[in-house]
């Protein structure tokens, strides 16, 4: 006998009430896309959605909690990339990797718009902010542990604050993810040359190796 265990399969009940949750998590983003978090309302959703507004309760208390799934939602896009990150490869090769995989997640157009819609929200309200915060959180601070372990072996030279130069490289990509949607500049080329910038940054001088081979560093 088998010791695994199955998870049960879902009802037809509990389907259709997935089915419609991504359904109206769908409309909300995109009546967030096309008029804004603030100006879209819960019926404007409903709508969207094609059901009424008594079925979206059903669903979701209010619009925040809404946003509370959306999160979530991010939180799962992000799970490959973090998984990259804990990989037990060589540091450079893990944070070239990093660079491309999360620079073509963010720099997908509807996405990334959505990301600005919420953060101009964020700034407004800050219980939002920290819905999506505690994403980016998790994210720098796994590509932190990346530095960290190619400082130990000797790939990357030693920082002053390798949990800001996470940040740095994080926010660098964000930059060229808006540039590439927003001056429509080809995202390859731009993390092309991010790669180069961030590699001659991390990487130790010649004279840093030797020092460091003859006990002195």
């Amino acid at each position: 006998m088998s010791d695994s265990i199955e998870e049960p399969e879902m009802t037809k009940r509990e389907r259709a009430a997935a089915q419609r949750r991504q359904l109206i998590l769908e409309a909300a983003m995109t009546c967030f896309l096309e008029h804004g978090y603030h100006q879209s309302g819960v019926r404007d959703i409903a709508k969207q959605a094609g059901i009424s507004l008594g079925n979206l309760y059903n669903h979701f208390p209010g619009k925040h909690d809404v946003l509370v799934e959306i999160a979530a939602l991010e939180r799962a896009g992000l799970e490959p990339v973090l998984k990259l990150l804990q990989r037990e490869d060589e540091p450079p090769t893990l944070l070239e990797a990093f660079i491309q995989s999360y620079g073509q997640l963010i720099a997908e157009p509807d996405s990334l718009l959505l990301t600005i819609e919420i953060t101009s929200e964020a700034v407004r309200k800050p219980d939002i902010g920290a819905l999506f915060l505690g994403n980016r959180d998790e994210l720098v601070r796994a590509l932190q542990g990346l530095i960290d372990r190619g400082i130990e072996r000797g790939d990357f030279r030693r920082t002053s604050d390798s949990l800001e130069t996470a940040h740095f490289i994080v926010e660098l990509i964000d930059a060229c993810a808006y540039r590439s949607v927003l001056s429509e500049v080809d995202m390859t080329k731009q993390l092309s040359h991010l790669r180069e910038f961030v590699f001659a940054s991390l990487q130790r001088s010649k004279e840093g190796k030797s020092m460091e081979k003859k006990g002195d560093l």
